[in-house]
C-alpha cells in the first residue's frame, strides 16, 4: 500500500492510495478530495475460494479499515468494467460505509450476453438496475469539492470506462504498465481495434495526466507497480508507442490473445460481477448456487 504524489501545475491532485491484491493482481484505490473528507473506492476485490465455495472479506476490510481510520465518507463505489478475474465487493463495502455504486451504461451489452451463457431466465433484469448510477460517455460527477468525468474506453469489454478525477486517470483494464503494454480484447463484446482507439483518448490527456491501472503482473520479475503517465505510456508502452499503427497493434493484440488461457475465476466473477457484486437470489433453504456452462451450443 503506498500513496501516490500529485503533480504540481495540474489541476487538483486527488490524494490515491493503491491496495495490491496478490491472488488476482488487481489494484484497488481509496480517492481522496484533499479538500474535505470525501472519497471514492475503485474496483474493489471480494475474496473467493473457488474451490471451497467460500467467500471472505480481508481485501475489502483493509479498504473500509482505511476509510475508517482517515474518518473519511465513502460517497462512491466504482467499477471500471465488469471483472473477468476477480469478484467484487462494493456490495460489501457499501452495506457498511454506504456509497453509491457505479458502472458504464453499457453493462447492459454485457449482462445481455452473459444472461444467456449463463441460463439466468427472465427473472435476471439486464437493465443495469442493480448498480445505482450507470455512467454514460461524458457525464460527471463529484467527490467532495473533486469533479470527476466518465470516459467510454471500450475495446477489453464493451462497458470499460476511464475515471479522470482531476490529474488523476483510473484506466481498468484499458492500458497496463509500458512494460506490460494492453489487456486482452477476446472477450465477448470485446475488440481490439476499439481498444486502439480506447488508448488513443485516453493518451490524449494532458501528458503529466498520473495513470493508475487496474492490473500489474510484475513483468520479467521487476516489482509490482501501478502508477505511470500518459507521457509515459506513450513513449515506452510495449504495444501503442508510437511506432506501432493501428494495424500492428491489432495483429499483436489478436496474436497474444490466442495464447492466453482463460482467467482462473471468470466463471463466478462475471455471474457476480454483472450484478454489481450481488450473489444470485437464495433458493428455500437459503443456499446460494453460481452455475458452470458445459459444452454450450
Amino acid at each position: 500500500m503506498t500513496t501516490q504524489a500529485g503533480v504540481p501545475g495540474q489541476s487538483v491532485s486527488p490524494d490515491v492510495v493503491g491496495f495490491f491484491d496478490d491472488r488476482t493482481n488487481t489494484v484497488s484505490y481509496v480517492v481522496r478530495d484533499p479538500s474535505s473528507s470525501a472519497c471514492a473506492i475503485i474496483d474493489s476485490v471480494l475474496d473467493f475460494d473457488y474451490a471451497a465455495g467460500r467467500m471472505s472479506y480481508d481485501s475489502a476490510e483493509k479498504l473500509m479499515a482505511y476509510v475508517k481510520e482517515h474518518e473519511l465518507s465513502l460517497e462512491w463505489l466504482i467499477e471500471t468494467h465488469v471483472h473477468a478475474d476477480h469478484l467484487s465487493a462494493a456490495p460489501y463495502i457499501q452495506q457498511r460505509l454506504g456509497g453509491k455504486i457505479g458502472i458504464g451504461e453499457k453493462i447492459t451489452e454485457v449482462q445481455d450476453v452473459f444472461g444467456k451463457v449463463f441460463n439466468e431466465g427472465t427473472e435476471f433484469e439486464r437493465d443495469g438496475s442493480q448498480f445505482d448510477k450507470l455512467f454514460k460517455d461524458g457525464d460527471t460527477y463529484q467527490i467532495g469539492s473533486l469533479q470527476a468525468k466518465a470516459l467510454h474506453t471500450p475495446g477489453h469489454t464493451p462497458a470499460c470506462m476511464t475515471h479522470v478525477i482531476g490529474d488523476a486517470a483510473f484506466v481498468g483494464d484499458t492500458l497496463f504498465m509500458p512494460d506490460g503494454g494492453t489487456a486482452r480484447a477476446d472477450f465477448p463484446g470485446g475488440d481490439a481495434r476499439a481498444l486502439y482507439h480506447s488508448i488513443q483518448r485516453v493518451l490524449s490527456l494532458p501528458p503529466a495526466t498520473r495513470l493508475f491501472i487496474c492490473h500489474d503482473y510484475g513483468p520479467n520479475g521487476r516489482e509490482i507497480r501501478w502508477e505511470t503517465t500518459v507521457a509515459d505510456e506513450k513513449q515506452h508502452n510495449i504495444h501503442v508507442s508510437s511506432e506501432h499503427s493501428i494495424d500492428d497493434f491489432v495483429q499483436l493484440r489478436e496474436a497474444r490473445d490466442k495464447t492466453l488461457p482463460m482467467p482462473a475465476l471468470i466463471i463466478p466473477a462475471l455471474q457476480v460481477n454483472m450484478r454489481a457484486g450481488k450473489l444470485p437470489e437464495a433458493d428455500e433453504e437459503g443456499n446460494r448456487y453460481l452455475k458452470v456452462p458445459v459444452n454450450l451450443l
